[in-house]
């Protein structure tokens, strides 16, 4: 077997022991296969070749199956690991984490409160002035809202996050 075709195995195995599931009352269909691989399976996306790793617009970015606000882009930030990163989530209480000891090492898993998606991992190496964290998310497993659609699509609340960020 080739190295690579092993690791990807060992990639498959420990994500399928890990599955996130969604509550039953989550609809899923709407998810292309990358992102239920990433919120169901665990899975991790390519760096530097998924959707939000260089994005830069003012916005929020929501869970792609629950639509709860998760991060801002006031504290998204380049990592260098070619992963949207951000230093602290809107709110605390929409993440969970846990131990990760998947892949011969220990990790903290970040998942969404609201539908148990798997989301990335969160890091103690993230800027220091900002509190230190690197919150490390895989693109599929977020939706991203502009500031100028937040008020259509039901965020207006969270325009604040950006008038703070402009005084």
């Amino acid at each position: 077997m080739k190295p690579s075709l092993l690791c990807l195995l060992s990639l498959f195995a420990a994500s399928t022991a890990m599955a996130a599931k969604a509550p039953e009352s989550m609809n899923l269909e709407h998810l292309d296969p990358m992102q239920r691989y990433v919120t169901q399976m665990g899975g991790t996306e390519r760096p530097f070749h998924n959707e939000y790793w260089d994005h830069h617009e003012e916005g929020i970015y929501v869970d792609v199956i629950s639509g709860e606000p998760l991060f801002s882009s006031t504290d998204k930030f380049d990592s260098g690991t070619g992963w949207p990163s951000f230093t602290q989530p809107i709110s605390a209480h929409t993440l969970s984490t846990q131990t990760d000891k998947t892949l011969g090492m220990e990790r903290t898993e970040v998942k969404s409160s609201g539908s148990n998606a798997h989301l990335g991992h969160v890091f103690d190496d993230g800027p220091p002035e900002k509190g230190g964290k690197r919150y490390c998310i895989n693109s599929a497993a977020l939706r991203f809202v502009p500031k100028a659609a937040l008020n259509e699509e039901g965020y207006g609340e969270y325009l604040e996050l950006f008038e703070k960020k402009a005084k």
